[in-house]
């Protein structure tokens, strides 16, 4: 009898845990759902409020305001090794002549739109723009590497398909971002500027140790899931040819890596960093703006570098001094 009354007992049991396991299982999903709309709302949004003019270089337009006639824009192989004062002395013209609006992570699209907001400031200036292979690789969908106004570009539709599950940062990202650079964009560009760096120019001080440092640059993150027939090469290739209309003259460069690192020895880095300076390149010649291919620095060693592709404060001069000799080729 023990026997025969403990099986409904159990079968009752398996019961209520398949019915809590139904309802939990519900509920995961109803969450999931409401998660998935709340964030779709708030891309919405975002993308209704995105300015391209990032924060970060939202902050450096009071430089425009000497009127420079050498401007340097781009990414942070810009912002942390071109000293735009020395820039303007070898071309032996006064402070503030030439100014440094670079950012980390600039994109091209950016600078475009502080362009066209500026014109009469650009219209005369010699623009001098600095491109690194994640602006225009479409396989990268990390956060940090996705350039801000390509994202806004994208409908949400395609923004979710492409970055969720696994990168969902990114979306968080292009939302803060997007906020952001709309509140910023209300500032006036006349403001102070004393809390930034002389003419624009930053600086890293503490170089990597060697044990920090990628082993090869085939793997880096610049070229992961390499693509650049996608949305972003269409789409910052095309704002660097919108860029040549709006300046007196545009020379795109592309800057070095560590010496360290021997392209002869790596095959991986070698073909896929062909590839991007071939698609600046034949752009270039089809838009008409300049493009400037750094392989190397001469009297620049591994003790210049602070990290793989940043030079650091004593390599500042060399670089920026080789860059202007080749600006002026």
């Amino acid at each position: 009898m023990t026997l025969g009354k403990s099986v409904p007992a159990r079968s009752l049991f398996q019961h209520v845990q398949v019915s809590s396991a139904r309802w939990i299982a519900g509920l995961f999903a109803l969450t999931a759902v409401a998660w998935l709309v709340a964030l779709a709302g708030l891309l919405a949004v975002a993308n209704r409020v995105h300015d391209d003019v990032p924060v970060l270089l939202s902050q450096k337009l009071p430089l425009l305001a000497s009127h420079p006639d050498l401007i340097f824009g781009g990414d942070s192989r810009m912002l942390y090794q071109v000293d735009p004062r020395l820039a303007a002395q070898l071309l032996n013209k006064p402070e503030g002549s030439a100014v440094n609006i670079a950012y980390d992570a600039g994109e091209p699209l950016a600078l475009l739109a502080v362009m066209r907001r500026e014109a009469g400031l650009f219209r005369n200036a010699h623009v001098v723009v600095s491109v690194s292979p994640f602006v225009f690789n479409d396989g990268i969908r990390q956060a940090v590497f996705n350039p801000q106004d390509v994202i806004a570009r994208l409908g949400v539709f395609e923004q979710m398909t492409t970055y969720l599950p696994l990168r969902v940062s990114t979306l968080i990202r292009f939302i803060r971002e997007a906020f952001a650079a709309r509140l910023e964009s209300q500032r006036p560009t006349s403001r102070p500027v004393q809390s930034l760096a002389a003419s624009g120019l930053f600086f890293l001080d503490i170089s990597q140790p060697e044990d920090r440092l990628p082993a090869a640059l085939g793997s880096h993150p610049h070229y992961a899931n390499w693509n650049i027939a996608g949305a972003k090469a269409r789409f910052e290739t095309q704002a660097l040819c919108d860029m040549v209309k709006l300046a007196r003259k545009v020379t795109v460069v592309i800057p070095p890596w560590a010496p360290r690192y021997d392209r002869a020895k790596d095959a991986e880095w070698r073909e896929k960093d062909d590839q991007y300076v071939a698609l600046v390149t034949v752009v270039g010649r089809a838009c008409g703006f300049d493009v400037v291919n750094i392989a190397s620095v001469p009297g620049v060693t591994q003790a210049n570098y602070a990290d793989e592709m940043h030079v650091n404060i004593s390599g500042i001069p060399i670089y920026t001094r080789y860059l202007m000799s080749r600006l002026n080729q």
